[in-house]
């Protein structure tokens, strides 16, 4: 399901302040929460607010507001389709929130018969309902209304995946990144279909593209290493790996990757079972992390601490059958 993301003007205000000293007052400025918390009945704050927690893919925040926007003045159009976005985005929809989601664009639309959109978000509740025909429907009125609309290529590209048309819809995701060439998620979607495809090398340049443009996504950065990693050139994934850790030390799948390059491509056990351990230091629940960390000292002869290894990954992951045949062999 594309995710609608909406951004908010955010609004500052500046209150003066008596300094009783013959002096210029100094403003004191406050941010939107702030102004929220002084004025919680503010329908357009709250909006705002709301749009804020969009933005940052804060849906549970988001529906929050926008129910208690709505509630407030249910003849405002931006708080129905504040509370219909949020409740459209959360991970626990149901079937009823979609379809009232989808009441609430209609009745926006009819209000607003040129909002861009809403007849996007309209078109998403159809693609999840199974009903690509009406979703297409909708997306084709906002590209009779503005043919470069980059919302429109997303939403077709959605359904296309949905639809088991790859080409098809990388080249409307290829469109929409076209029509806005800062559009970050619209590359690394792109690079991740590339990734999932085995065409590793276009995947590596889509993530480029999207790091060009937040330099410090996780995502991005994981996405470089790892095309590198697939394309053999091993020392740079190291490298790039590494450039992630930095950037988010909490990253443990960057140091397990580090470790199956130090271990099966790079024949150096001592390393690989250093960055297995990191890695489990980080996550210790890693079951991969275990079973290859039990391989590596069982290579090294060490019998019991790869039973040891192999158990721990049995412990998370009672079903993992690779950690209970190699621990078989053993005893």
């Amino acid at each position: 399901m594309q995710k609608l993301i909406f951004l908010p003007v955010l609004v500052l205000a500046v209150f003066l302040t008596s300094c009783g000293d013959g002096k210029p007052p100094k403003p004191v400025v406050y941010d939107l929460d702030s102004l929220v918390k002084m004025y919680p009945d503010s329908v357009e704050l709250l909006v705002k607010q709301g749009n804020k927690f969009l933005e940052a893919y804060m849906y549970e925040d988001a529906l929050k507001v926008g129910a208690k926007s709505f509630r407030l003045d249910t003849n405002n159009i931006e708080a129905r389709f504040l509370y219909a976005n949020a409740m459209n985005n959360i991970a626990t929809r149901t079937i009823a929130d979609v379809q009232n989601a989808q009441d609430h664009f209609k009745k926006v639309i009819r209000v607003q018969p040129k909002n861009k959109k809403a007849y996007i978000a309209l078109a998403s509740t159809f693609t999840q309902q199974g009903e690509f025909e009406r979703s297409f429907q909708y997306i084709n009125e906002v590209l009779k209304m503005d043919p470069r609309y980059r919302d429109a290529y997303i939403m077709k590209g959605t359904n296309y995946l949905a639809l088991g048309k790859r080409d098809l819809a990388i080249s409307s995701y290829e469109t929409a990144v076209q029509q806005d060439p800062k559009f970050f998620e619209g590359y690394l979607q792109l690079a991740w279909i590339f990734t999932e495809d085995g065409k590793y090398e276009l995947a590596y340049e889509y993530f480029r593209n999207a790091a060009d443009i937040r330099p410090k996504s996780v995502d991005a950065l994981y996405g470089i290493a790892y095309s590198k990693q697939m394309l053999g050139d091993y020392e740079t994934a190291v490298r790039d790996y590494k450039t992630l850790i930095q950037a988010d030390t909490s990253y443990y799948l960057a140091l397990f990757n580090i470790g199956y390059i130090k271990q099966f491509d790079q024949n150096q056990l001592d390393s690989a079972i250093y960055y297995y351990q990191s890695a489990i230091e980080r996550e210790p629940q890693c079951v991969k992390c275990w079973h290859n960390l039990g391989l590596a000292y069982k290579e090294k002869g060490d019998k019991t601490m790869a039973l040891k290894s192999f158990a721990k990954a049995l412990k998370y992951n009672p079903d993992f059958k690779m950690s209970r045949q190699e621990a078989d062999k053993l005893r």
